[in-house]
């Protein structure tokens, strides 16, 4: 299996290692839940360097990116971010990423693990101007995730003070012990939280810095276990599980990453002809009314003929909300929140109802009580 440069640090505070996307990945240190309350209510650091990391740069690049994503990358300020898609023809997701627009025609392209190959090989085999370099940055190029409440303290203490202060989907280039590296505010938690992208022969110094200046504000290491965890609460998507090549992002309920107003681009006609036939399946947000968990591949049922009409894509239990939550492909007659469904649960059929996404939603700070006079 492949390593990211922090094994040895994963071994050292006693990770419990698994194989993902061919990559031995600490799925959790000593508890999912623990590390989880940890970054809804402090702060928590990760190791995301498994995922790829894609320079495109050049006189073109922006018009390749507008073609080969589904969002309007020129709507990016500089070192500014933005949530987007890779569609084959025919409109299936062949990955979601995260554009940074880090200089004027240079762009930062953040693909998963699972489809680094995969996108480096797609976006090279559809590059037919000189004007356009695409190059594979994921080897020297490592990449933290510092999530929590608590994360601008931990940053503050660690000296990088001017990072505080940026606004979200923002990125600011910084100096870190000598080495050229990029902080933005971004993250897949929900929670306020920064992405830190560092070369790869200095991310063991800068996670053992952070540690140590994230002590007072109750800082942990966390793994992929609370990291899926902390996602689906948000209702964020997964690749793999909610979506693939076989789902569209119309119907992944993510039309709000596709700008059909900016031209066209990889698989438009497919996603328009499939707006205006209607769609066999969408993907809808369920809780559970019984204190259950739902599972990936759990079948989903309509609960007045008991007949399987989807399955769940993700699923687990919510500490935050104390139930099962779900996410899963159904009809379109079956999307409206409130709807009644059941989920076989081991040969159970637990009740469940359609909601709105996301299950959590940050509490609102309280507002001062007004002066009596």
């Amino acid at each position: 299996m492949k390593h990211t440069p922090l094994i040895e640090q994963h071994r050292a505070h006693g990770g419990k290692l698994v194989d993902f996307a061919g990559w031995e990945m600490p799925i959790q240190y000593a508890s999912v839940v623990d590390e989880y309350r940890h970054v809804r209510e402090a702060a928590g650091l990760f190791d995301v360097s498994h995922m790829g990391r894609i320079r495109v740069a050049g006189e073109r690049a922006l018009g390749f990116l507008q073609y080969m994503t589904t969002n309007n990358v020129a709507a990016i300020p500089l070192l500014g971010s933005q949530y987007s898609m890779v569609c084959n023809p025919s409109g299936g997701i062949k990955d979601d990423i995260f554009v940074y627009h880090t200089k004027p025609n240079e762009y930062l392209v953040c693909v998963n693990a699972s489809n680094r190959t995969k996108i480096v090989s797609w976006f090279e085999d559809h590059r037919e101007s000189a004007g356009v370099s695409i190059n594979d940055e994921s080897d020297k190029m490592a990449q933290l995730a510092l999530q929590g409440p608590a994360s601008s303290l931990v940053l503050d203490n660690a000296g990088l003070t001017d990072v505080v202060r940026l606004k979200p989907r923002t990125a600011l280039p910084v100096t870190i012990r000598g080495e050229h590296c990029l902080i933005s505010r971004t993250g897949y938690t929900g929670e306020p939280g920064w992405e830190l992208y560092i070369p790869s022969r200095l991310v063991r110094s800068v996670w053992d810095d952070l540690l140590k200046a994230g002590h007072h504000a109750d800082i942990t290491p966390a793994g992929l276990g609370a990291r899926d965890l902390l996602r689906l609460e948000m209702g964020y998507l997964l690749y793999g599980n909610d979506i693939s090549e076989e789902t569209t992002p119309v119907e992944a309920n993510a039309t709000w990453a596709i700008d059909f107003n900016k031209g066209d681009f990889m698989g438009r006609a497919a996603l328009v002809d499939q707006q205006r036939r209607g769609l066999d399946k969408i993907l809808v947000a369920f809780e559970l009314l019984q204190k259950s968990v739902p599972r990936h591949g759990f079948p989903i049922l309509d609960p007045a003929s008991a007949q399987p009409i989807g399955e769940v894509t993700s699923g687990n239990f919510s500490p935050l909300r104390q139930k099962g939550i779900g996410l899963g492909y159904v009809p379109a007659a079956f999307v409206k929140p409130a709807t009644d469904l059941s989920v076989d649960i081991r040969g159970k059929l637990v009740p469940a109802v359609t909601v709105k996404p996301p299950f959590y939603r940050k509490p609102r700070p309280a507002q001062p009580e007004p002066i009596q006079h």
